[in-house]
């Protein structure tokens, strides 16, 4: 006997599809949330079953004998619940994205069970071993747990190394013993080992980590253990949001501040307002945490829509650093990226074998190719930013789509020989340090730098361990890390993200600096920072070294209110790109006519206007934002729009609802 079943698929089109089932072995009850092999169109793929029916569903708008037949059933059992899949009606909704790319967003897709490896992370035992509870501690578990069984929304928030984790880890085990489960968030497994590693040891087996380094069919083994109750403790990143955890107690999101929670591919979701979403359908709370909360957060709790817990004391006997500012533009430009001040500092700490950790915010050798006669700066062919020299390989390359060259040995605009480059990153940076301290024993850490897997866990832990002085690196070594022999921190640069066209970079600043600071003086009181900018003045900069946190999320919030950006509007960003030069801006002004008249007096539109990166990968780019009080007004805005506008060919539509950065 036969059966009908809606199958989502992954493509662009907000709909699922109607598909017969021939097999005598299967059954109308048991179909939903199994994975189906299908012809669609003439290519073969796979769907997700989302009704079964006895007969033709109504919506059909066919006959049965026009109803292709599945090619088989690839689960014995679905790997899609009745709740993920509401779910996953909400995120196409908010997020306007077709229902089967919010579906495949969440199920990894992995074809086959297989044998799950080692976590890839090291055993530095002791430093997670269970401790007392101070005052504060306890007080902010019993906080958050005298809320459980009702919607809220928790914030714990403390300095860094106040003992945040460890509220995180009584707060779940609480849960569990109520035989519930928990979901914790961290911003990327890779690059927060040691809290990964203080869930596994704390929770054992009955903890399953879902990252990157897992290949898809790894990945669909531990969300089977998750569905089967043989994991109830699920720690990821973004994606990790989504697990099936059977009666889910709590979500805990780490680093809440951290914009990688943010997707930057359809369904464009944030795992924030995901977690809010599944936590308000549960009636079950949501924790998050940072020393840094994003300027959203902060508000929610300055307005009691977030209840805020405390943490005021560093617990392994440390103090906040002392941090200084060092005026790069007062001094001599000699090319070096080391100021004195610094320079002496690092000897200081050296010579009292402490060790150093030197933060830049970019790789590379230097910044970009420069012409000192005309002022021809080398950019990315296919994207509109700068190359980056590498000198290790003797090439310029675009960090965003990997395009390299030789160097030229002239000016290609004026022809000049009088060339160079200007700015520096950690190559650079590396290649000084040697220069000036070499017999200290120095390791790089930036993605240039990985080259094999396992690599940035087996350098942290030899930095740790005491075998090198001074640690090189990018934002890979400002959030998560503990290192008992750390004494100073150097920022070698501060103003690097100030600067971008993005009303969010005066939080990304100040968030940065003080979480790379936080790495200094968790174990003693003479940790010392040594922030290094053009513009010490600038608030976000000023604030950060002054331990204004008060003060600099006071002015923020004052000047968003003025500017009407987040949190007292809302957004949306359309992206109309296009490899056809001129394409996409035409698109665009058409766009914006009509999305004029569909918007009501209480809707801005700004725009349409180039992104501040024009062009990436070969894609010219013009955007336009929609701002109002209302997502939901602004959605129907952009619904309207979409589903009922074809676009020029070669054009292609991306929208953003609360977009993180307007790049």
């Amino acid at each position: 006997m036969s059966f009908f079943i809606d199958v989502a698929v992954q493509v662009p089109l907000n709909q699922t599809f109607t598909y017969r089932c021939d097999s005598e072995d299967e059954s109308v009850p048991n179909a939903f949330g199994r994975r189906v092999e299908i012809y669609f169109g003439n290519r073969k793929t796979t769907g997700f079953v989302t009704a079964a029916w006895e007969t033709l569903p109504p919506s059909c708008a066919v006959t049965p004998d026009k109803i292709r037949s599945i090619v088989r059933f690839i689960d014995k059992e679905p790997v899609l619940t009745p709740e993920l899949y509401e779910l996953a009606k909400w995120v196409s909704s908010y997020y306007l994205a077709s229902i089967g790319e919010s579906v495949f967003a969440m199920v990894p897709s992995g074809r086959r069970d297989t044998n799950t490896p080692d976590i890839p992370f090291a055993q530095d035992a002791s430093s997670f071993e269970k401790r007392e509870l101070s005052a504060e501690q306890k007080q902010a578990v019993e906080g958050i747990l005298s809320a459980s069984g009702n919607t809220s929304f928790q914030y714990l928030y403390g300095m860094t190394g106040s003992g945040k984790t460890e509220v995180f880890l009584s707060v779940a085990e609480r849960v569990l013993a109520e035989d519930k489960g928990v979901i914790y968030l961290v911003p990327e497994i890779g690059l927060t080992p040691q809290v990964t590693e203080a869930v596994m040891q704390r929770f054992g087996n009955t903890a399953a980590v879902l990252h990157s380094a897992l290949t898809p069919s790894q990945r669909l083994r531990e969300w089977k253990r998750i569905l089967s109750r043989e994991a109830r403790v699920v720690i990821g990143a973004r994606s990790a949001v989504f697990a099936p955890v059977p009666q889910l107690g709590l979500i805990i999101i780490d680093e809440e501040h951290d914009a990688s929670y943010k997707s930057g591919a359809s369904p464009r979701y944030h795992a924030r307002q995901v977690a809010m979403h599944r936590a308000q359908q549960l009636h079950i709370p949501l924790v998050m945490g940072s020393a840094t909360p994003s300027v959203e957060a902060w508000n929610g709790m300055q307005t009691g829509l977030i209840a805020r817990h405390m943490l005021t004391q560093r617990l392994a006997g440390g103090a906040q650093p002392e941090i200084v500012c060092v005026n790069l533009s007062l001094g001599k430009q000699d090319g070096s990226s080391i100021s004195p001040q610094l320079e002496a500092e690092i000897r200081k700490t050296l010579s009292e074998k402490r060790q150093t950790i030197l933060f830049l915010n970019r790789r590379g050798f230097t910044h970009f190719f420069h012409c000192n006669s005309c002022g021809f700066e080398m950019t990315c062919k296919n994207c509109s930013v700068s190359l980056t020299y590498h000198r290790d390989e003797n090439r310029l390359r675009c960090h965003y789509c990997g395009y390299t060259m030789i160097p030229p040995s002239q000016c290609p605009k004026c022809g000049s020989l009088d060339i160079g480059y200007a700015g520096f990153g950690t190559e650079y940076i590396e290649n000084e340090v040697k220069s000036k301290f070499p017999n200290a024993r120095v390791v790089r850490v930036d993605t240039d730098s990985l080259k094999k897997k396992g690599e940035l866990q087996e350098k942290l832990d030899a930095f740790r361990a005491g075998i090198y002085d001074i640690l090189l690196g990018t934002q890979m070594v400002a959030k998560g890390l503990n290192f008992p022999g750390l004494q100073l921190v150097g920022v070698i640069l501060a103003d690097t993200s100030l600067h971008l066209p993005d009303f969010r970079a005066a939080e990304k600043t100040f968030s940065l600096i003080t979480q790379v600071a936080g790495r200094a003086g968790r174990f003693f009181p003479d940790g010392k920072v040594v922030v290094q900018s053009f513009s010490p003045d600038m608030p976000p900069i000023d604030m950060a070294v002054r331990h204004d946190v008060e003060g600099f999320y006071e002015r923020e919030l004052q000047q968003r209110k003025v500017l009407s950006f987040p949190p007292y509007s809302r957004l949306l960003r359309l992206v109309f790109r296009s490899a056809v030069p001129h394409a996409a801006e035409r698109a665009a002004n058409g766009a914006a006519q009509i999305l004029e008249r569909l918007c009501p007096n209480d809707v801005e539109l700004l725009g349409p206007a180039e992104c501040p990166l024009e062009m990436i990968a070969k894609n010219h780019r013009h955007q336009i934002l929609l701002r109002g009080t209302k997502m939901s007004v602004l959605q129907a805005i952009a619904k309207d729009f979409i589903f009922g506008y074809t676009p020029p060919a070669h054009v292609y539509i991306e929208a953003d609802v609360d977009p993180v950065n307007l790049l």
